[in-house]
């Protein structure tokens, strides 16, 4: 089958019918593009010799067909390759009197000729392959078998020099190393007459399959090794050369420099790093010549545990000149852990300027705040004043703030420092980021709306990704912002450092918990207990824990979580009980202690907020919304107030607790307009429309007294307390639930509950 363009389609029309007589024509085109299928589709024309592959053609046969052309009646129709070109042949063409241009396929040809072959092949995927050459389009449609044969005949004629380039190219050789080969200029020339080559000089991918496949492999590894060699001499890049000896057990002082050198041009990809190191350990380098880079960039891709292995390695080793450098990767390994005590241990005895920066944020995350301060006292830069030591510098100073001054003061340091980070980002490992803690600061201090930009700039960074969409996760979580909560956490992915795991099982409890979900809250609890016991209290896992804290005291566990609690406190007591840091610990301490219904507890952390009221405007706001529990704890309902102070906390960012307070408060008044007015309050702040909204779902639509059944019952009240609230029987309470089971169509009192909760939540 054959599939001309318009143009040739013309031309060969025209000799066919004698109108184009006489004929005299060169088709000079590379291997694959048609010149065959061209002569084929000319036989028979009346007065034309057809002749092919001239550039294969003797002096003596040349010779013969110039003298054809001394009859000037007579016709021809020449092909050949672009080389060789003999002078002979030269001759020939000379003597012509136009060419015939072969094009490559465009997409609508290739479409074209796939489907008269009948193969189903993807078009794109076709063309990507075979660069729209033709023959290799055709060859791909006839199957693997036509394929490797074809290409076969054509290596088996091959030289060994054009073999020798074609592997070159197909190794990922730059022009600079091509040169350095010293090949004739005829060597590439034959080869480019092949047609295996795209017009940027690459192989086509179809070419570089079959010579995969049908040169032998130990052929192919010497010429690698070859091309390394040369490339290694001449300070040249060797990561696409030496990328396809991974794993081939290839070992030699040469090949394990290369697989060093491509290791550190790899930085993009510390997995491929990582397997790098490897490989020159396993071709002969020392792993201590290499261990501590090979465990920074296994630390980089997640593996935390063989990076501390390989880390320990070299800082037990006397002979490993880097082991500073070793220390410094584990402590930051050990940040990821969850063991930030171990971590600033060591990196104060790494000693760097970086590292001392980094055992500052070590320390006061553990509550050691002296000796935290007196080492930043010994933080100075030991080079020049780069943008990483500026910003490492700025982070250690920023999580020192937190404590020792004012939270805007800390937020405006660490946003610097992420700032200045931003740039140089890749250069370091860090135990963890500026981006990261400024966002905890900002939680801490009600100002997501700052932590929020921040963490999306450096989950664009792509340094520390999971730890920074798990922080943006919490802040939709506070929000009330399930949907977007959940996407976050499911971007986070699942390979999970431990410090990372513990904020993704904090989310999933804080998740829960707020969709009253008692079921999903046990199940996920057994994960939370987990996460507890694995990972000490520090200062910048407060969120999570405060999580648990709550979901403890609804399920009945406090006193599982109390040593961990304790260890906070104490914590905290070693800081000097900074307010930024405290307040949320008392916050969600209020919240356990309301749950538990123990009032002398609430009392007291409400006092310890009233305390810090003074540090700001968000300090103040849940200040005065504790004040409010206890009198709501207390069954001293005051709307106007509550619902005041639900607002502020919206306002703050704390947009659930502020529902969550409105909706409790409403549950124990025994005022009616109360009731309704903090239920209607609850709806709004969790963005729902109010009471005058028209409520149904499916189709389903619920009278007046059904809507505040169902209100009650998804707040949690049990049929008693509602009968109470409405001044109805319980008994009243358990006819309408079983009216609104059977209209709704559940099959349990769980699928009732969901169906009423998302009424609720839809329109009520």
């Amino acid at each position: 089958m054959i599939l001309l363009d318009e143009p040739t389609e013309r031309v060969c029309a025209a000799i066919k019918s004698g109108r184009l007589a006489p004929v005299r024509l060169a088709i000079v085109a590379p291997g694959g593009y048609g010149k065959t299928a061209v002569l084929d589709h000319l036989a028979g024309a009346p007065g034309v010799r057809l002749v092919d592959d001239a550039h294969l053609l003797t002096d003596a046969e040349l010779s013969e067909v110039a003298r054809q052309l001394d009859d000037e009646s007579a016709g021809l129709v020449i092909a050949a390759r672009p080389h060789p070109r003999p002078a002979a042949l030269n001759q020939v063409l000379g003597r012509l009197t136009g060419q015939l241009v072969l094009r490559p396929f465009d997409r609508p040809r290739t479409e074209t000729f796939l489907s008269r072959a009948g193969r189903p092949l993807a078009v794109d995927s076709v063309l990507a392959q075979t660069g729209g050459v033709p023959g290799f389009v055709r060859l791909l449609a006839g199957g693997d078998g036509e394929l490797v044969a074809a290409f076969r005949h054509e290596l088996d004629q091959a030289g060994e020099d054009s073999l020798c380039y074609l592997l070159a190219v197909e190794a990922g050789a730059d022009p600079d190393l091509l040169a350095a080969l010293k090949l004739p200029a005829s060597t590439v020339e034959a080869v480019r007459a092949t047609g295996y080559l795209g017009p940027d000089g690459r192989l086509l991918p179809v070419a570089a399959r079959a010579l995969r496949e049908l040169v032998p492999a130990d052929r192919r590894i010497a010429l690698r090794l070859r091309l390394i060699r040369r490339q290694l001499d001449r300070s040249g890049p060797v990561l696409s050369l030496v990328r396809p000896l991974i794993g081939a057990g290839v070992t030699g002082a040469d090949v394990a420099t290369a697989f060093e050198v491509a290791a550190g041009e790899a930085t993009g990809e510390p997995a491929l790093a990582a397997r790098l190191y490897e490989a020159a350990v396993r071709a002969g380098r020392p792993t201590a010549a290499v261990g501590t880079r090979w465990a920074e960039a296994v630390a980089r891709a997640g593996d935390f545990d063989t990076a501390l292995q390989l880390a320990d390695q070299v800082i037990g080793s006397d002979d490993a000149a880097d082991r500073a450098e070793g220390a410094q990767v584990a402590g930051a390994a050990l940040a990821h852990r969850g063991q930030l005590a171990r971590s600033a241990e060591l990196f104060q005895w790494s000693d760097t300027a970086a590292a001392r920066c980094f055992a500052v944020i070590g320390l006061t995350g553990s509550g050691r705040l002296a000796e935290a301060e007196k080492l930043l006292d010994k933080s100075s830069v030991d080079g020049p004043p780069t943008l990483l030591a500026g910003a490492v510098s700025s982070a250690a100073r920023g999580v020192l703030e937190s404590v020792t001054d004012q939270p805007t003061v800390a937020l405006s340091t660490l946003i610097r420092s992420a700032e200045m980070l931003e740039p140089v980002s890749d250069r370091v490992l860090l135990p963890d980021s500026p981006a990261a803690l400024g966002a905890l600061v900002a939680l801490h201090s009600g100002e997501a709306a700052i932590a929020e930009p921040l963490l999306e700039r450096a989950v664009s960074s792509g340094v520390l990704v999971p730890r920074h969409r798990l922080l943006l996760a919490w802040i939709a979580m506070l929000r009330g912002d399930e949907e977007g909560a959940n996407a976050q956490l499911r971007s986070a992915g699942e390979q999970l450092s431990p410090r990372d795991w513990l904020f993704a099982v904090g989310l999933r409890v804080g998740l829960a918990r707020r969709a009253s979900d008692l079921a999903g809250l046990r199940r996920i609890w057994i994960q939370a207990r987990e996460a507890v016991v694995r990972h000490p209290v520090d200062l910048f896992t407060f969120l999570p824990f405060g999580e648990f804290e709550v979901a403890a005291a609804r399920l009945g566990e406090r006193d599982r979580l109390a040593p961990h609690l304790r260890q906070a406190r104490e914590l905290l007591a070693g800081l000097g009980d900074p307010p930024l840091w405290a307040s949320a610990l008392h916050w969600s301490g209020l919240h356990a202690a309301v749950i538990a219904e123990q009032p002398e507890e609430a009392a007291a952390h409400a006092e310890a907020l009233a305390e810090a009221a003074s540090e700001g405007p968000y300090f103040a706001t849940i200040a005065r919304a504790a004040g409010c529990w206890l009198k709501v704890l207390g069954g001293e309902v005051d709307a106007p107030e509550v619902e005041s102070a639900a607002r502020d906390l919206h306002g703050v960012g704390l947009c659930w607790d502020g529902a969550r307070l409105a909706e409790q408060a409403a549950i124990r008044t025994s005022d009616r307009k109360a009731m309704v007015t903090l239920l209607d309050c609850a709806r709004v702040l969790q963005g729902r429309p109010g009471r005058e909204a028209v409520e149904h779902t499916g189709g389903v639509r619920l009278s007046e007294r059904e809507r505040q059944v169902a209100e009650l019952v998804v707040a949690g009240l049990t049929y008693k307390q509602i009968g109470d609230r409405l001044f109805i029987s319980a008994k009243t309470v358990e006819h309408h639930m079983a009216r609104m089971r059977q209209r709704l169509g559940a099959g349990s009192r769980g699928e009732l509950l969901a169906e009423l909760r998302e009424i609720v939540q839809v329109a009520s």
